[in-house]
């Protein structure tokens, strides 16, 4: 190990703008290191009892006679189904399914639940890869959502939804559908001719019809799908809820339920503790070693969005730093395994400041925080997971992204990857990020040049507009810790 002490690197020396070269800082993380945390191993929310309780049931709440598929399903990080063993196919292949669906046959529709056709061997989050399904959200009293989803093999995903439209706007929104005991015909299918052959998946609602095409590039990604059922969605834990099926057809082949259909089953009859509870943060010095450093421990775990309306719903943990600016470089590089990210989350490291990057606010301008210049783990769900730059200067809201478009994507398949980060002052400033040696770059505006920025840490820190969580590990970290 090379300490904790910061030393004018030799072999990495990079001249600042007219003055000395910056010092650097390696930490491979063999013991712990003993960085500044806040929040980053948070005792709230508690741990949640998590009920699954579905699969073949003798009953018949969806309508006809005894026998369907069914029961309570909660949304966890842990993959829960009850599902058909299917023959491989994919986006070369046509699917279709079609049957009869009633939600929250307690009166109450709640949960938040997948039924489609998905592989099994690949489940880990939501979006969900490898995956064409139905995803029923749970409104409460008030009725459910239905929406139409996909994603390939590379976490890039569509979606869409049976909407009602605002007369006078003309704004799309989801529809409230009438849950408890009303029974709604339902159709799924994949043609993989449909838009121009690029693939289209289509639903069907009671006979509205919902066709959704795959976007530009998305069948080229490849997907494999080997079950059709019910799946739980894989995020932090929620409220449940039940839902029933009946009547199903499956690729033309109609599907008896009057007995058990011995379908397959993974952790569906079962009941919990899950401390995977949003915004539990779960993130520091761990004794892993998921990002392939050059030995065990590292830096990382569970990172949720934070919420900079509430301070114990932010976190950071990071490294103490002489104070740094925006005047003279910085750099960090190492490595980096994305185990697990759900959409609508996002991971930030970088420097920051243990205050500045801190303040509370009720503006939620932006998810930036203050006084943060470093990398970010995110993306649109129609593009997957990217590693791109990102800044938030000294005033809220003064915060700018890479295009992401230009991004390296990082798959959450727990490979490890290099990266680098390099700020330089000439001009307004630019930072350069890579991955694995593919780059994108950002500017600074003139103006937020002027406005500034200071930061005093190095490490994780959460942004400031609240979602969903990643486990995300690092490793083999040198950075700058003088200028």
């Amino acid at each position: 190990m090379i300490g904790r002490a910061c030393l004018a690197a030799i072999a990495l020396l990079v001249p600042a703008a007219g003055g000395a070269p910056d010092e650097v800082r390696t930490e491979r993380f063999d013991r712990d290191p003993g960085w500044d945390g806040r929040n980053n191993r948070s005792e709230t929310p508690g741990p949640r009892t998590v009920r699954q309780d579905f699969g073949w049931s003798a009953t018949s709440n969806a309508g006809g006679e005894a026998g369907e598929v069914g029961g309570w399903v909660s949304p966890d990080a842990a993959p829960a189904f009850y599902a058909k063993v299917l023959p491989p196919a994919g986006f070369d292949d046509p699917l279709s399914a079609s049957g009869v669906l009633v939600v929250g046959a307690d009166g109450r529709p709640d949960g938040n639940t997948l039924v489609g056709f998905f592989n099994a061997d690949t489940l880990n989050e939501w979006r969900t890869p490898r995956s064409i399904v139905l995803r029923v959200n749970g409104r409460g009293e008030e009725g459910f959502h239905l929406h139409l989803e996909y994603a390939t093999s590379r976490w890039r995903a569509g979606g869409d939804f049976f909407a009602a439209t605002d007369a006078r706007t003309g704004k799309r929104s989801p529809r409230m559908i009438r849950g408890g005991r009303a029974a709604y015909r339902w159709s799924l299918a994949y043609d993989p001719a449909g838009n121009a052959g690029g693939g289209t998946v289509a639903a069907t609602l009671d006979g509205e019809t919902l066709v959704l095409p795959l976007d530009p590039g998305h069948k080229a990604d490849g997907a494999s799908f080997n079950r059709f059922g019910i799946l739980n969605v894989m995020k932090s834990v929620d409220s449940g809820g039940a839902l029933w099926l009946d009547d199903v057809t499956l690729n033309g082949r109609k599907e008896a339920f009057a007995r058990d259909p011995g379908w397959e089953g993974r952790d569906n009859r079962k009941t919990y503790e899950s401390r995977d509870v949003r915004p539990r943060f779960d993130f520091g010095f761990s004794a892993t070693r998921h990002a392939g450093g050059a030995a065990a421990g590292e830096l990382g775990g569970l990172v949720f969005r934070g919420d900079e309306r509430y301070p114990d719903r932010m976190a950071f943990y990071g490294d103490r730093l002489e104070p740094l600016t925006l005047e003279k470089p910085l750099r960090a590089s190492g490595r980096v395994c994305l185990a697990r990210g759900v959409t609508d989350s996002t991971v930030l490291l970088g420097f920051f400041h243990s205050t500045g990057s801190m303040r509370a606010s009720r503006a939620q301008v932006s998810g930036v925080p203050e006084n943060f210049l470093g990398i970010a783990i995110e993306g649109p769900s129609r593009e997957g997971f990217l590693f791109y730059p990102l800044y938030g200067t000294d005033r809220e809201g003064e915060a700018a992204a890479a295009d992401y478009r230009r991004a390296p994507p990082i798959l959450p398949d727990a490979t490890s990857h290099e990266w680098t980060l390099a700020y330089s002052p000439e001009g307004a400033g630019r930072i350069a990020v890579s991955l694995d040696g593919k780059a994108v770059s950002l500017d600074l505006s003139s103006a937020h040049r002027a406005i500034g920025a200071s930061f005093d840490r190095f490490g994780i820190v959460t942004t400031h507009i609240d979602g969903n969580g990643q486990r995300v590990y690092f490793d083999d970290l040198t950075y700058t810790c003088k200028q």
